[in-house]
């Protein structure tokens, strides 16, 4: 199965596009025993549409486009599930199992998703109650994936 990070936006060079892309590789080298074969981000361009509305229409096209079939979608969203770790972790294991081909997390642009990723979504997560720059999301989203991935290994990374 692989792990997909859609994200409206492109994260610029920098600390936090190594940051993201250090997790992602970590993720990936931990979860492929694991039966996760792949830790991809695909970054979908910004609309530039004049309405916020118009604009969250445009990017869940654009978004759709790259979802995969039968993929399990989960939408970051700050009114989501706050899950612990060891949740999250037996949420991918639970999802493995489906035989699913990608597990797809979509991180929005600055208006949010349209409401028709939110209701095809099978979880919608939040990262605590406060506002989360995008780029920091990715980062936190990654770290999660490869914290989830020590979990189902039994590493010692991830001590509760």
């Amino acid at each position: 199965m692989r792990v997909v990070v859609i994200a409206v936006g492109r994260l610029k060079q920098g600390a936090e596009r190594e940051l993201a892309e250090a997790y992602r590789k970590r993720a990936q080298a931990i979860g492929r025993p694991l039966g996760l074969q792949a830790i991809e981000i695909v970054e979908v361009r910004e609309s530039r549409a004049p309405d916020a509305e118009r604009r969250r229409v445009e990017e869940a096209i654009a978004i759709a486009n790259v979802v995969p079939e039968r993929s399990v979608i989960a939408v970051l969203d700050g009114r989501g599930a706050n899950l612990d770790s060891e949740r999250f972790a037996a949420l991918l294991r639970e999802w493995r199992a489906e035989d699913r081909p990608a597990i797809c997390f979509i991180i929005g642009g600055a208006d949010g998703l349209a409401a028709s990723l939110h209701e095809n979504a099978k979880l919608r997560l939040a990262f605590g109650t406060a506002t989360w720059p995008h780029q920091l999301v990715r980062i936190m989203l990654l770290e999660q994936i490869y914290r989830a991935g020590t979990i189902l290994a039994g590493h010692p990374y991830h001590r509760a």
